[in-house]
């Protein structure tokens, strides 16, 4: 049986992976400066991290969400210490796609209304309503168009109010800084105007933090960068360092009914101890700070490249925007520096999205390998 072609790949085949580093079959190491979509955090097999999945997974590694489990109990409680979201409520499941499909249900459940506002170059997911209200049209299928989907531009407050007094609309969905997009963000009148008109429209505003949440932008979530109140927070990449799970907060305007939602796999006993783990690490590597120590250190040594023309981003969600396709660039930096990095929606940005542990070496070692292809 072959795959289905879905992914073009690179010829690499990665066997093991340590910290920042991945090494392939011919035990060749590469410096991973994507962390496979934003996915690692605390960095690849982190020994902390290994030995609590591998002990949880010798006592149980799943059973239903149909009997008690403490460890989403501690998970709760750890991402309130760690996030500052006080009062909000935790619905597990598996992945962002689910996270924001379960987002745009609670939020038609909550105020009775079905239309939804996003925005142009955002991407929310592959699944019916989240890939509707994802600004590409190839990924939307016939069934998924029949959602009511409005996209505006990024920053547009009046074309959001004019679309807000139909009454019609349940939720605005965004992604403070946007992903696939091309780290595209606006300004804090532009979110804080959001969050306004949300409340005064009875609209639920779903911050998207898929990408950008647990400590990716040096915040715990990009949102908090503004004054912003969220009622439903999506999250999941690097929220179990690779172990597949998502899950949304939940302001508690929003109440809960016993069926309203629902998953077989989400918050399992492996994927709770992947979670909370990672947030340990967090918090006693200081990994915040890291990031921000970083990014401060990476911006200064992109401004010494004259080649590149926009750095965008915040924290360790950071791309380099140059005056042309980046696509060989990228195929030089695997094949010829080995370095991994990300390509967007904006063929001229390279994406950088390494674990929270980078350090300053590992910022030379990428901006040195520009220099040398740039000849700058």
């Amino acid at each position: 049986m072959s795959l289905f072609k879905v992914y073009p790949l690179f010829d690499i085949t990665p066997v093991k992976a340590k910290d920042v580093y991945v090494y392939d079959e011919n035990g060749v190491e590469y410096l991973d400066l994507y962390g496979g979509h934003a996915v690692i955090s605390i960095g690849h097999s982190h020994p902390k991290y290994v030995k609590n999945i591998s002990d949880q997974v010798a006592k149980l590694g799943f059973y239903s969400n149909s009997i008690q489990n403490p460890l989403q109990v501690d998970l709760a409680e750890k991402l309130v210490q760690l996030s500052g979201c006080k009062d909000y409520e935790l619905f597990l499941c598996n992945s962002g796609a689910e996270a924001n499909e379960n987002a745009l249900k609670l939020a038609s459940f909550h105020n009775g209304k079905k239309k939804v506002i996003a925005f142009k170059n955002g991407f929310h997911g592959r699944t019916s309503a989240a890939v509707a209200a994802t600004d590409n049209a190839k990924i939307i299928a016939p069934i998924n168009a029949q959602q009511e989907v409005e996209l505006l531009d990024l920053g547009d407050l009046d074309a959001l109010e004019k679309a807000l007094a139909n009454n019609d609309v349940c939720a605005v969905i965004i992604e403070c800084i946007q992903g696939v997009g091309g780290l595209d963000e606006s300004t804090a009148e532009f979110y804080e105007g959001i969050d306004k008109l949300c409340k005064t429209y009875n609209t639920c505003f779903i911050a998207d933090e898929v990408q950008s949440g647990f400590g990716r932008t040096g915040d715990f979530f990009a949102f908090q960068h503004y004054n912003v109140t969220p009622d439903i927070i999506a999250m999941a990449k690097g929220m179990g360092n690779g172990f597949p799970i998502g899950g949304i907060l939940i302001h508690p305007n929003i109440k809960a009914s016993f069926g309203l939602l629902g998953t077989t796999f989400g918050g399992n006993h492996l994927a709770c101890v992947a979670s909370s783990t990672v947030l340990e690490v967090i918090e006693s590597e200081h990994l915040l700070q890291n990031t921000k120590d970083i990014s401060a250190y990476f911006i200064e040594k992109a401004q010494g490249i004259s080649a590149i023309k926009h750095l965008k981003g915040r924290g360790l969600m950071l791309g380099l925007e140059f005056d042309f396709p980046i696509a060989e660039l990228r195929k030089k930096l695997i094949f010829k520096h080995q370095i991994f990095t990300g390509s967007s929606k904006n063929p001229n940005l390279i994406r950088i999205l390494p674990p929270l542990t980078i350090q300053k070496k590992h910022i030379d070692q990428l901006f040195e390998a520009l220099k040398t292809e740039l000849d700058t």
